[in-house]
């Protein structure tokens, strides 16, 4: 099976999964999946975030997602437990799609490091 190929399956398992555990089903998009492992890399899972908080983490899970390749590093963690993160280099100028496609595979990277597919 191609790499393009093994990423689209394990791009579904995730979608489903996710979709299943959090949306009744309802499909989740990109965003929605992101927004879900800010939260979890923030840690506060019962809290209500304002809108400005939800954009913040969309960023911390972006930065978490592309830690591995070399994007960004977790500098600290402040006073009321949200991480932050500092630029180790700047990220290509990517067309929609490839910026798609990277954090997919980031996403799944991210899953599969945490074993909630294999």
């Amino acid at each position: 099976m191609s790499r393009d190929e093994k990423l689209k399956e394990r791009w579904s398992l995730v979608v489903s999964k996710l979709s299943k555990q959090f949306a009744d089903g309802d499909t989740l998009d990109l965003d929605a999946i992101i927004y879900l492992i800010g939260v979890q890399e923030l840690g506060q899972l019962d809290n209500t975030f304002k809108k400005d908080q939800k954009v913040d983490l969309m960023h911390i899970a972006i930065c978490k997602l592309l830690t591995p390749f070399g994007y960004y590093e977790l500098d600290f963690v402040d006073n009321d437990g949200w991480p932050h993160y500092k630029t180790l280099e700047q990220l290509p100028h990517l067309k929609a799609g490839e910026q798609s496609v990277l954090m997919k595979e980031a996403i799944v990277n991210y899953f599969l490091e945490t074993e909630y597919i294999q």
